[in-house]
């Protein structure tokens, strides 16, 4: 059983930046492929990015291209998601999953709990 803790959500204003992180316990770390997800209130989710188990391949959405940084360090179980000048558009609760790289939801098996991110204007 693999389990997966996301933290590091919260306000922020528009421009700003936050760092999510994602812990994950119970297997092989580096196993994993790792991906971020977001969701808005009424929408479907949506893949923002994704890394592999090495760290050597990483993926983004377009949207996020050129903002948001996904990193893991192995030595802590841990994957990163850097994400700069941040817009209102990227208000939603943000998932970290693992399982396969791909940027869709249903391929993956294990999910955390979410953490908000709200950006103001």
């Amino acid at each position: 059983q693999v389990q997966l803790v996301e933290s590091g959500g919260g306000l922020v204003q528009a421009g700003g930046s936050l760092r999510l992180s994602c812990a994950l316990s119970g297997r092989t770390f580096s196993s994993y492929a790792v991906g971020w997800f977001r969701q808005a209130p009424g929408k479907e989710r949506w893949f923002v990015a994704a890394i592999s188990g090495s760290g050597s391949s990483t993926y983004y959405a377009d949207s996020v291209k050129g903002r948001f940084t996904i990193s893991r360090d192995n030595a802590k179980n841990t994957v990163y998601l850097q994400m700069n000048s941040l817009k209102p558009e990227d208000t939603a609760v943000y998932y970290c999953a693992a399982d396969e790289v791909s940027r869709v939801p249903d391929d993956y098996d294990y999910w955390g709990q979410g953490t908000q991110v709200t950006v103001s204007s």
